[in-house]
């Protein structure tokens, strides 16, 4: 079981008792203003989230971590690797996110999160290059890519929303030459 710790913040596996912390993050409008169609998620879409969470843990041997306040215990959100479905014209690729409750926002802990899992993603599994999607206008985020040191490898639109994203990306040479 894989766990990573920071100075702020634990990035573990998920736990019965996230579900119900996550539930409300997927169910703020502001959160969810920049996730897929920009509606918050019904209580039990969010249950059936964290189950396929783990699912994908046990079937592609990544997936998103619990980020975990480490002063407080506190369920922050999530961050980690997915298969990018939702946008088969960049497949094959593991997309790096994150997704944190308001509360936890503008304080750096996505930046944070991310990174570790980034170093998660070269340096434990091998991968070769990592892509992160966001909607145009989320500049929040877009911040986020850039500390990685993720750039810009094009613009389009999600199938499913009509949504215009961008698409950053970071290889294992850009990695390793910081």
């Amino acid at each position: 079981m894989v766990t990573i710790e920071t100075p702020r913040l634990i990035l573990r596996r998920w736990r019965e008792e996230d579900v119900a912390p996550m539930a409300a993050i997927n169910g703020d409008p502001e959160v969810m203003r920049w996730i897929a169609d920009g509606k918050p998620l019904e209580e039990a879409d969010s249950h059936r989230f964290s189950a396929m969470v783990e699912q994908r843990w046990e079937d592609e041997g990544f997936g998103l971590f619990a980020v975990e306040v480490r002063e407080t215990g506190e369920l922050a959100g999530f961050t980690g690797l997915a298969v990018p479905r939702f946008l088969p014209e960049v497949l094959p690729a593991v997309e790096v996110g994150w997704r944190l409750a308001r509360t936890f926002w503008g304080r750096g802990f996505a930046t944070e999160a991310a990174r570790e899992a980034v170093r998660f993603a070269f340096e434990d599994c091998g991968l070769d290059r990592l892509v992160s999607i966001a909607q145009i206008g989320n500049t929040a985020s877009e911040r986020v890519m850039d500390k990685l040191g993720m750039r810009v490898e094009r613009e389009t639109t999600t199938p499913a929303t009509g949504r215009r994203v961008r698409v950053h990306e970071l290889t294992r040479e850009q990695y390793d030459a910081r």
